[in-house]
C-alpha cells in the first residue's frame, strides 16, 4: 500500500493486495468487487475483442502496467457522493500521480491510477462519473494527464468500431494515466485539450491521425505542423488507441440500437 506524502487519507493499492485481501480494514468489505476489477482488466483489457475493430489487445497498456508493478488502485468509499467532493478526490490523485515514480522515464507511459467507486449504483453511475470526467478533463489535459470513465453502463463507443462499448467495467471507475501520442482522436474536441495534446506530440503524431489532426487544429484556430515530408517513424506493438484513459469524441455519430 502507498500513502500520499500530503495527505494520509489517499491510498493506493497494487493488484496482489486487493486479490488477496491484504486491504484495511476499512475497505475489506469491497474486496471482492475490487477484485472484480483486477480480473476484468487481466481478462478483458489485456486481451483481444473480436468487436475492437483493430489488432491486438483492447488496452496495449495494461498488460506491461501490470507486470511492471504500475499499475495502482484506489477505494472511494460513499453511495451518495456530490459532484464537487468527487471532483476534489480525483484531484488530489492527479496531483499524487504527477509526482509518484516513474516520472520521466518510458515506463511513466505505464503508469495508471484506477480510481473505484463501489458503492455507486450502476443506474447512477453515469450521473457522477461521466459529469466528473468531462467537468476535470480540460485540466488533466492541461497538466499532460488523461482521465478516461468507465461504468457498466458507459455508452461511448469504440474508435475502430462505434457498435462496440469498450468501457464498461464492472464497478464504476475513473482512470489517470499520462497522455500519449495515439489520443489524439480523444483530444480534438476542445482547444484546451488538442493544445496541450499539440505542445507534447506536435512534431510527432501518427500518420495515421495527422489529418484529423490538422483539421481539429484549423478549426480551434492552432498551429500544427504536420511534417508530413518526414517518413513516419516505426510504430512499436502497443502504440494504438490506448482505452484506459479515453474518452470517445461525444460529436462522432453514434450508432442506432
Amino acid at each position: 500500500m502507498l500513502v500520499s506524502p500530503t495527505d494520509p487519507a489517499l491510498e493506493l493499492f497494487d493488484p496482489f493486495e486487493v486479490t488477496n485481501g491484504r486491504l484495511p480494514d476499512h475497505l475489506q468489505a469491497h474486496r471482492e468487487r475490487a477484485a472484480s476489477v483486477v480480473e476484468w482488466a487481466r481478462l478483458y483489457l489485456c486481451r483481444h475483442h473480436a468487436a475492437l475493430g483493430r489488432d491486438g489487445p483492447v488496452c496495449p497498456y495494461t498488460e506491461p502496467s501490470l507486470e511492471r508493478s504500475l499499475f495502482r488502485l484506489a477505494i472511494y468509499v460513499g453511495s451518495d457522493p456530490a459532484l464537487d467532493e468527487v471532483c476534489a478526490i480525483v484531484t488530489k490523485y492527479r496531483d499524487w500521480f504527477l509526482h509518484l515514480e516513474p516520472v520521466s522515464s518510458k515506463d511513466a507511459e505505464l503508469k495508471v491510477i484506477l480510481i473505484l467507486f463501489p458503492d455507486i449504483a450502476a443506474h447512477r453511475a453515469a450521473g457522477v462519473i461521466d459529469r466528473v470526467q468531462s467537468t476535470l478533463k480540460p485540466t488533466f489535459t492541461a497538466a499532460g494527464l488523461m482521465i478516461g470513465q468507465f461504468h457498466p453502463w458507459c455508452d461511448e463507443p469504440a474508435v475502430w468500431n462505434l457498435d462496440f462499448r469498450p468501457l464498461r467495467s464492472p464497478v464504476p471507475l475513473l482512470a489517470i494515466r499520462n497522455m500519449v501520442r495515439t489520443d489524439a482522436p480523444f483530444l480534438t474536441n476542445d482547444a484546451i485539450s488538442l493544445s496541450a495534446y499539440l505542445a507534447r506530440f506536435g512534431h510527432d503524431v501518427p500518420a495515421r491521425l495527422q489529418a484529423k489532426v490538422l483539421d481539429a487544429a484549423r478549426a480551434h484556430g492552432l498551429s500544427f505542423d504536420s511534417r508530413s515530408e518526414e517518413a513516419p517513424r516505426q510504430e512499436e506493438s502497443r502504440d494504438q488507441d490506448p482505452v484506459i484513459g479515453q474518452r470517445a469524441r461525444s460529436s462522432r455519430k453514434q450508432p442506432k440500437r
